[in-house]
């Protein structure tokens, strides 16, 4: 094993990078601009730039480098090659090939969510753990599910993606997917928010959250607060959560379940709603599965990118 790895996390409007040693520690952080023009054909030269420019500012050879991983957003699979990244404008290409092109160093590639699982895995809320199901309660829903040490990709990298479970027949909107009644339509931040009007356009029981502006935080800063109707709420949202985590457990039988993204702020008040329902819900071989929070933050990616290569 070399002394370094670099993981590479990529977003719709910057990329993170981070050189670790292999023992897991990282050494150095930077960001650079994810530029998305012409189909995002910039991106790739411009991480590999990025990498020699840093090396060599700290008087590194690439001969030090075990390899560099990579977090896309988009479904990749177990060779490295994604199936289209609408946000960047990639269309199907294997990653580590194509970086190849500009940079001569062993290179491994994983979809961001499941990237970001690895992490936790490896150096976070699921330490000590290899069988995990990482939930990322954000915008939307986004998952990562770790099987005895290794990430579940499918057979076009589009394992986990449990947030677009079907979970209520009855949802008159449409997902950002197409489809009604998935799981990231009440459980992700904006979930809540829809689940809040909701209530409160059917409940007139006096509210804290009628003065202000909703967001998830409000909701649960009211369920702290011992609101009425944001109990109700969070109720709601426990249900949705544990039942549609209950059906990734009848499949992946995970020890634990790690919670991250900006929901999951709101701290282990969350778990007192979800785990009834996930008991409640779950295949009694299941159901004693822990629940923690993820503690790397923004930093998940960068960790699983270069976990792939140092695991």
């Amino acid at each position: 094993m070399k002394k370094y790895a670099i993981g590479v996390d990529i977003g719709g409007t910057t990329v993170k990078l981070g050189l670790f040693d292999q023992d897991g520690g990282v050494l150095e952080k930077w960001e650079i601009p994810t530029v998305k023009e012409n189909n995002g054909s910039g991106i790739l030269p411009d991480i590999a730039v990025s990498i020699k420019k840093q090396l060599a500012s700290m008087n590194i050879g690439e001969s030090d480098i075990e390899g560099v991983g990579i977090g896309a957003p988009g479904p990749v699979d177990a060779e490295g090659t994604i199936y289209r990244a609408v946000n960047l404008g990639w269309d199907v290409f294997n990653i580590p090939k194509a970086l190849n092109a500009y940079l001569n160093l062993p290179v491994k590639a994983a979809n961001d969510a499941n990237a970001a699982a690895f992490g936790e895995m490896w150096q976070g809320g699921g330490k000590g753990h290899m069988n995990l199901v990482a939930v990322t309660l954000g915008t939307g829903v986004g998952g990562g599910i770790i099987v005895n040490g290794s990430i579940l990709t499918g057979a076009t990298g589009a394992g986990g993606e449990i947030g677009h479970i079907h979970i209520e027949d009855t949802e008159p909107e449409a997902c950002g997917c197409g489809n009604h009644g998935c799981l990231e339509q009440y459980a992700s931040a904006t979930g809540v928010v829809r689940l809040a009007k909701r209530h409160l356009q059917q409940d007139r029981q006096p509210s804290v959250l009628r003065d202000q502006k909703l967001s998830a935080k409000a909701v649960w800063d009211a369920v702290k607060a011992g609101d009425q109707v944001a109990i109700r709420i969070a109720q709601q949202f426990g249900d949705y959560l544990g039942k549609g985590l209950a059906a990734v457990a009848a499949v992946a039988n995970p020890e634990v379940f790690v919670i991250g993204g900006g929901v999951s702020k709101a701290g282990e008040v969350l778990f007192a709603y979800i785990r009834p329902a996930y008991e409640k819900y779950a295949f009694h071989g299941c159901r004693n599965a822990e629940f923690a929070l993820a503690t790397l933050g923004n930093d998940a990616g960068i960790f699983g990118a270069a976990g792939l290569i140092l695991n």
